[in-house]
């Protein structure tokens, strides 16, 4: 019996299972919208919705520059920071389709933009659309995206039937 063992175990341990997740989330904060099987899409959206509403509970504290602040909301930022740090790397580097690079700090785009764009939401940040069967050994493929993000659902219903 499986009693208050949640979440799927891929065949991985725990260290491995932990790093592919913080990888899945990194490149999902960075790029807002990911492919993925259905399943690690499935268990990525509660890593990334707890990392959200950390973002979201900080609310105008982490838009404020830090001179202006208390103490008391100084050390709430920090605390913030550190907890989301210890599961979300700080950089990544995203590649534009002209070749260039950038370098994107992901805990501030966390804290600053998905926080300020979610503030209102009480949960349900993420989107997740099956998308078909990979080619090569017909996994169950899904999109795992942000909402609100600048792609749409219509080009993902657009990408679904590409895909088909």
């Amino acid at each position: 019996m499986r009693h208050k063992k949640l979440g799927r175990q891929f065949s991985r341990d725990t260290s491995h299972r932990r790093a592919m997740f913080r990888a899945l989330a990194a490149n999902l904060v960075l790029h807002e919208r990911i492919e993925t099987t259905e399943a690690k899409a499935k268990e990525l959206r509660r890593v990334a919705e707890r990392l959200i509403t950390r973002a979201v509970r900080l609310g105008a504290v982490a838009q404020t520059p830090a001179e202006q602040l208390s103490a008391a909301d100084r050390a709430r930022r920090t605390a913030t920071k550190r907890q989301v740090g210890r599961f979300l790397q700080r950089y990544a580097v995203k590649t534009a389709a002209d070749g260039s690079s950038t370098k994107v700090d992901l805990q501030e785009k966390l804290l600053v933009e998905l926080g300020a764009r979610y503030q209102g939401r009480p949960g349900g940040y993420t989107r997740i659309i099956k998308v078909g069967r990979r080619r090569g050994d017909n996994a169950p493929m899904s999109l795992i995206e942000l909402v609100g993000s600048e792609a749409s659902a219509g080009e993902a219903q657009k990408d679904k039937v590409e895909a088909a």
